[in-house]
């Protein structure tokens, strides 16, 4: 009888959470690869964004919300996904009415994208569906082309350079990229024209660029970058933003 109730218990204690929000653009996107129909409540407004959510007509499907503490709770989940950084108020609010908040850390490499999806599959109760996409991600990667050792450097918005550890850092060494931030020992951030103009680097990655022009942006536009023999690749914010498999496609687009 004992053991009976012992096994009952522990099979509600792992039971696939039934109501799960999202409050975060990236746990969004990676919930939705994983968890089942209709076990997602609703995920963040910005992933409806297609200027930063690969996924988002999938994110419409599933319902929005605006990561409000009064709006999650009277969504009565039984499980929220979260970031580190973002909705903080929220989260510690939820925390202290006793909703189960899981915060999913952020991917700065690619095995950091293996471990959330591992760790995805263990929160939503679907172990089996992460596996399989954790499968495919791994094929994916031993399937991508080499590259040809060029020295490339990210250059955005207020002069925004990568540094040496970061996901697109990692994405650009395994596309066969050589990292200027590795040369120049620079651990991201604002990089100084002089510095990259100097530093002569073979190919520049150019970010998404807003519709209406800023002034954070007029760096890029510079004549002493148009000058520039770098080759220029541009590719859009939400191919790297988040650690999700798809970043694959620009992994082997780099490499190309």
């Amino acid at each position: 009888m004992l053991a009976a109730l012992a096994f009952l218990f522990a099979s509600a204690a792992n039971a696939a959470p039934g109501r799960v929000v999202s409050v975060n653009l990236c746990t969004d996107q990676l919930a939705m690869l994983i968890a089942t129909p209709g076990q997602l409540v609703s995920v963040s407004w910005l992933a409806a964004d297609p200027s930063v959510s690969l996924m988002a007509e999938e994110a419409r499907q599933v319902g929005l919300n605006h990561a409000g503490a009064e709006e999650i709770y009277l969504s009565r989940p039984d499980l929220v996904l979260a970031g580190p950084f973002a909705a903080r108020a929220t989260v510690d609010m939820l925390t202290r009415l006793g909703i189960r908040v899981e915060t999913v850390p952020p991917a700065n490499s690619v095995e950091d994208i293996r471990a959330n999806i591992t760790l995805m599959g263990e929160l939503l109760g679907q172990p089996d569906r992460a596996a399989g996409l954790l499968s495919q991600f791994d094929a994916d990667l031993a399937a991508l082309p080499k590259g040809r050792g060029k020295v490339a450097t990210t250059y955005g918005a207020n002069s925004f350079a990568n540094g040496a550890e970061s996901l697109s850092a990692d994405m650009m060494r395994r596309a066969g990229l050589v990292l200027l931030a590795d040369r120049l020992g620079h651990s991201g951030g604002a990089l100084a024209l002089e510095q990259l103009v100097m530093a002569e680097p073979e190919m520049l990655i150019i970010g998404s660029r807003y519709e209406t022009p800023s002034r954070a942006e007029a760096i890029v536009d510079h004549p002493a970058i148009a000058a520039m023999t770098a080759e220029r690749f541009m590719t859009a914010d939400r191919d790297w933003m988040c650690g999700l498999p798809a970043v694959t496609g620009t992994i082997a687009r780099l490499a190309q």
